[in-house]
């Protein structure tokens, strides 16, 4: 089977300060986008840099930790319950318990904490991942359909972390269907299809 070309000629900037939505039809190459930005999957071709770091060399790996990502399928340990797999976070941040408990009151988590995530809701578990970025705090966060699942208060943790971002300098890239809700929440707006940004 021959190779499939999923991007082709991307050329986009994202600067400090800013929130980009990214938008595009299933299939346009979102995701793969999002996974090179959050230098998870190499490039077969071309370059660009991530926070200095080229998305092509070893000094990639050097910047991850300083990177967000909320992804379709929510990145936690089934078996822990929501307070351990932030308290496994904070201690690779280097980050406290009483921090843990902040942002699982801030999401809405506080009376779930000790239930554990094979026992959560969907909506739940992307609660718990906006709490572990609102303690990790990173230079950029990516953010894939972020909606997804959730009622309306918790529409607005995706709104207020990304400010938060943003607002500290760093930046942000959210992936949505949902331009309505994205729009408040970013600066610009870029289109992909086919594979190449418009």
């Amino acid at each position: 089977m021959g190779a499939t070309t999923i991007l082709r000629e991307v050329d986009v900037s994202v600067v400090p300060g800013e929130a980009v939505g990214l938008f595009g039809a299933n299939g346009a190459g979102k995701t793969t986008l999002l996974r090179i930005l959050a230098t998870l999957l190499e490039p077969s071709e071309g370059d660009g840099t991530i926070l200095g770091a080229s998305v092509t060399g070893s000094d990639r790996y050097d910047v991850r930790p300083q990177i967000g990502l909320i992804g379709h399928v929510p990145a936690l340990y089934p078996e822990l319950t929501l307070r351990e797999n932030l308290q496994f976070a904070a201690r690779i941040g280097g980050q406290t318990d009483e921090r843990v408990n902040e942002v699982l009151a801030t999401v809405g988590l506080a009376d779930a904490a000790e239930r554990r995530v094979a026992a959560c809701s969907y909506g739940m578990q992307r609660r718990a991942e906006f709490a572990r970025e609102l303690m990790r705090a990173p230079d950029l966060l990516l953010l894939d359909e972020p909606h997804t699942a959730l009622d309306a208060n918790a529409v607005e943790l995706v709104g207020h972390i990304t400010a938060g971002v943003t607002a500290r300098g760093g930046a942000a890239v959210v992936v949505s269907h949902d331009r309505i809700r994205v729009a408040p929440m970013v600066t610009r707006s870029v289109e992909i299809a086919g594979g190449t940004i418009r």
